[in-house]
């Protein structure tokens, strides 16, 4: 089983308990979207010491969740699940991490990005546009794919900008997703 140097932050105990039937990792737990300052405090020194992966769930509060913790911590690490990854076998229930596959886990963990605040923008509004990533019928789709091929989750289109430079993608690895997205589409017609 691989073992992770850091330590993950999740959101509960059924999120540790399928994330460590994935991978050898120990995990901070924020107890849903209430994080204060003492856990913030908390994953400060984690940070310091270990390092942290962020692994929320694709939802409001996961993403609530994911900003908080990157505007008080720089340089955490990010790993992303699909929201149809995270959904219950069953029709209903709650969506998260702890409804992942150990695989869909462990693709994501393999697929970690880190943050970089002071990073120049490689990507503009302009980029969006040209591709067809906002202002149009077929953009959210788009854009959702584009954020599973990249591995940075889904955003509306603002959000999505800053994830592309925050996280530092290359524009060659952005080229060859949207050349792949676009075939898929043209197979879809």
């Amino acid at each position: 089983m691989q073992k992770i140097k850091e330590v993950i932050v999740v959101e509960g105990k059924d999120d540790t308990k399928r994330i460590q039937m994935a991978v050898a990792a120990d995990t901070f737990e924020t107890n849903g979207s209430a994080l204060d300052e003492a856990g913030l405090a908390q994953l400060k020194q984690l940070q310091k010491t270990r390092g942290l992966i962020v692994f929320t769930d694709p939802d409001f509060n996961g993403e609530r969740l994911r900003k908080m913790i990157s505007q008080a911590i720089p340089g955490v690490k990010h790993a992303f699940i699909r929201r149809d990854q995270g959904v219950p076998s069953q029709a209903h229930g709650s969506l998260g991490v702890e409804h992942a596959s150990p695989a869909a886990i462990q693709a994501a963990l393999a697929q970690v990005y880190t943050e970089v605040p002071s990073a120049s923008a490689e990507f503009s509004v302009a980029d969006l546009q040209l591709n067809d990533l906002m202002g149009g019928k077929t953009a959210r789709q788009r854009r959702e794919r584009l954020g599973q091929l990249l591995g940075i989750g889904y955003g509306n289109a603002k959000q999505f900008l800053v994830r592309l430079n925050l996280f530092q993608i290359k524009r060659d690895h952005f080229v060859s997703a949207l050349k792949q997205i676009n075939q898929e589409g043209q197979r879809d017609e």
